[in-house]
């Protein structure tokens, strides 16, 4: 497992609360100013290509408070791997607000990658008022299975 540079920045953030409450759920933790994510893809981080597969992301401020898709000027957006770095996005999935275990009106968006391989999934963000948190970026690599013909 990769441990992130700003780990001892990470550890101070209320976050344990969300490790407890989805002991089975794969999950990817980043921050990007003060701003953390947890990502999740269903199913279980195995997306299969053609397949719908929803994608959440859990976005808490600084002591843990979350920032829910009504305060949130979010973008989505998928880039193959590789990618030129002034590539646009092969998809911008429309991002709406779902309820993952105790997180209510967080982004998500149903995703669906046209072939298997490698992927990027940039969320990106600005605070819409009254809220107040400093623009941010976070980008996960997402593996896409082939799909699973006769199953």
């Amino acid at each position: 497992m990769k441990r992130a540079g700003n780990f001892s920045w990470v550890s101070t953030w209320a976050l344990l609360p969300i490790v407890v409450a989805m002991p089975v759920l794969a999950h990817t933790l980043k921050v990007s100013g003060d701003v953390a994510a947890t990502f999740h893809i269903e199913p279980n981080h195995n997306p299969t290509a053609g397949v719908p597969s929803r994608a959440w992301f859990a976005l808490t401020r600084k002591g843990g408070q979350t920032i829910p898709l009504a305060q949130c000027n979010c973008q989505l957006a998928v880039y193959a791997v590789p990618h030129a770095s002034n590539a646009a996005p092969i998809l911008r999935p429309s991002l709406k607000a779902v309820n993952v275990a105790q997180f209510r009106g967080i982004p998500g968006a149903d995703v669906v990658f046209p072939k298997a391989g490698e992927y990027m999934v940039q969320l990106s963000g600005t605070a819409k008022a009254p809220a107040q948190f400093r623009p941010f970026e976070l980008e996960y690599s997402v593996t896409v299975g082939g799909s699973h013909h006769g199953m």
